[in-house]
């Protein structure tokens, strides 16, 4: 039996509260044109304003005015307190930023790439100002970092960086499913513009998750290039059972899996729905330690439901009953 006290989750001051916030870092990549600079402004600008709606942290990287770079119309938030008025290294500042991160808590790191991508046939890298990030580079960077994770590079050419950054608890997402689309990709508008969408909220429980986010911005992204009378030329993917491989959008009816992997293997989406930058009222009066310990027994419960066929019809239940006893006993105690 499951028994956590609320007040210990709680009974906390505000600096606790605030490192138990969610975190967003929004990285603009080299733009290349104005048009482009002013789109993924834009973009960056929505997400600021999911933060804002949910309290989150947020934190860009890319955006300030560097000489050479086209002027953006932000506000003081999206603006780098690093910039000099020199060229910024803003590799660098990601690593000293995503270094700079608590390492270990229940709080959401969210890391979202905006721009454009390359792939030579062998590396994958998202283009910055200055120097490039490679999809090594941020595996070696969140290696420290024990907390829930989500990678969001909405670049072209961006699909290795999934295979790459897989992990277990993590959920990782790109715009293409290969590093060879290439072309300039539209899914970052359409997920920027989900993320805290309640249109985007396909389950109807007052909160858009990432794995609605996806969904929506994936068909959004279909129905773009169905109306321009145009060949699809990305495809996005989504990776949260540390695979490596990622499941597409149509791959889901609603937001439950609907085809299995040839492996058998556990399918994607479960974790990527229980990330959320703007949580429903009943969620929010969940203390974030009582929702973590929810979210781990939800997906235990998928997991049994997936290796059904190996218990007796007794052995399940009693295995399923347990877990969901568990988890009305969390919801009890935020009554």
């Amino acid at each position: 039996m499951l028994i956590i006290d609320v007040a210990v989750f709680s009974a906390h001051g505000a600096a606790d509260e605030d490192y138990q916030k969610p975190t967003v870092i929004v990285v603009i990549g080299a733009a290349g044109t104005e048009e482009y600079g002013a789109q993924f402004a834009k973009w960056a600008g929505l997400w600021e304003e999911a933060c804002s709606k949910g309290d989150a942290k947020f934190a860009a990287i890319g955006l300030d005015k560097v000489e050479g770079s086209p002027a953006l119309a932000l506000s003081p938030s999206l603006l780098s307190q690093e910039s000099t008025g020199a060229r910024a290294n803003d590799r660098t500042m990601l690593q000293k930023t995503l270094a700079g991160e608590s390492k270990q808590t229940t709080a959401a790191l969210w890391l979202v790439l905006i721009g454009h991508g390359t792939f030579d046939g062998k590396t994958a890298k998202f283009n910055l100002r200055g120097p490039d990030v490679s999809a090594d580079d941020l595996a070696e960077w969140l290696k420290p970092l024990h907390r829930p994770i989500a990678v969001i590079n909405t670049a072209s050419s961006s699909a290795p960086f999934l295979s790459k950054l897989s992990a277990e608890g993590r959920v990782v997402i790109t715009a293409t499913k290969s590093g060879y689309e290439q072309n300039y990709t539209r899914f970052g508008q359409y997920l920027a513009d989900a993320i805290a969408e309640p249109q985007a909220d396909l389950d109807k429980d007052g909160q858009t998750s990432l794995l609605e986010a996806f969904l929506t911005a994936s068909g959004r992204v279909d129905e773009f290039y169905s109306a321009a009378g145009r060949l699809v030329t990305e495809h996005a993917l989504l990776d949260d059972n540390g695979d490596g491989l990622g499941t597409r959008a149509d791959w889901f009816r609603g937001i439950r899996p609907v085809q299995k992997a040839e492996d058998s293997t556990s399918l994607d989406g479960y974790r990527a729905h229980q990330f959320h930058i703007v949580h429903s009222e009943a969620e929010n009066k969940i203390p974030p330690g009582l929702r973590a310990e929810r979210d781990r027994l939800e997906l235990e419960v998928v997991k049994l439901r997936d290796e059904k066929e190996k218990f007796s019809e007794d052995e399940y239940f009693s295995k399923l009953e347990a877990l969901l006893y568990d988890i009305a006993q969390i919801y009890e105690q935020t009554e």
